[in-house]
């Protein structure tokens, strides 16, 4: 009544099979190049969304610092607060010098990512992966060759074809993340970043200078009318800094999530990976 029901190692020919499946699928994917042309066409586009993201910021940044000087005096004759449109933009130009170090994070990380997928997807690694699955059919097909097609020699295969194809599927897994959830966010964001960019210009070309003592009494009246419109833009303009301000915040968050986070869980899931196939090809 000896009866065991545990795993059994596979038959050999389902497990001839399966590797010969194994083998020549990752053989013909590596050789036709067809994840690695979309995987660079994602990687194009996240690096280039990422440095139009950083561009955008550097512009706000620059014309935040170009209004840093400017004063308005909100009462008549020059009598009365003279209101630093610098020191109110001094919280959102601190927020955006940091962002622009995330930025700068971001697209290292993304030109690291094409870095290494050209090197993974480089004739020598291919010459590699197709040598072993080589082996893997010569020893499943071939009675001379059984030696061949070992649990090391599957072993490798495995491993290799982690190390091939890490980088494409990262790529294509962060960039189908990315226009599934964060596309629209990351749109309306940068929409804000650009129009708070070009109001604070509009402000700069437009702001009243320093009024002068030999003015008429007419100029004066004007210019207090100036002065109570310009009051009006700047709580406007601290609206829009405020919005800009969230707007950067999450922005943050999709680039770190995108270029940090993400690449960290995809190394821990490759590690485990590697794990469970050195103790398991054994079996297969």
């Amino acid at each position: 009544m000896d009866q065991h029901p545990v795993a059994t190692p596979a038959k050999p020919g389902a497990r001839r099979a399966f590797w010969t499946v194994v083998a020549l699928g990752l053989a013909i994917t590596a050789v036709s190049g067809r994840v690695d042309t979309i995987g660079e066409s994602y990687a194009a586009d996240a690096l280039t969304r990422a440095l139009v993201t950083f561009a955008v910021a550097r512009a706000l940044n620059g014309v935040i610092s170009a209004a840093q000087g400017t004063e308005v005096s909100l009462e008549p004759g020059g009598v009365g607060v003279n209101f630093s449109v610098g020191e109110m933009l001094d919280p959102i130009n601190d927020l955006v010098e940091r962002f622009s170090l995330v930025m700068l994070v971001a697209t290292s990380s993304l030109g690291l990512q094409s870095l290494l997928l050209t090197m993974t997807g480089s004739w020598l690694v291919d010459a590699v992966l197709v040598a072993l699955a080589a082996a893997v059919l010569a020893g499943s097909w071939i009675p001379a060759a059984r030696a061949l097609d070992g649990p090391a020699t599957r072993r490798w295969l495995a491993i290799t074809a982690i190390v091939r194809f890490a980088i494409p599927v990262l790529m294509i897994a962060s960039s189908t993340i990315f226009d599934s959830f964060l596309a629209e966010r990351h749109a309306q964001a940068t929409e804000v970043l650009e129009s708070t960019s070009q109001e604070i210009q509009r402000y700069n070309d437009e702001s009243p200078v320093a009024e002068q003592t030999d003015r008429s009494l007419i100029e004066r009246l004007g210019d207090f009318v100036g002065r109570l419109d310009a009051r009006q833009r700047l709580e406007a303009l601290r609206d829009r800094t405020t919005e800009a301000a969230e707007r950067i915040v999450d922005l943050i968050v999709i680039f770190v999530f995108q270029t940090v986070v993400l690449p960290l869980v995809f190394l821990w899931l490759l590690i485990e990976l590697a794990k469970a196939i050195v103790s398991r090809t054994t079996a297969l």
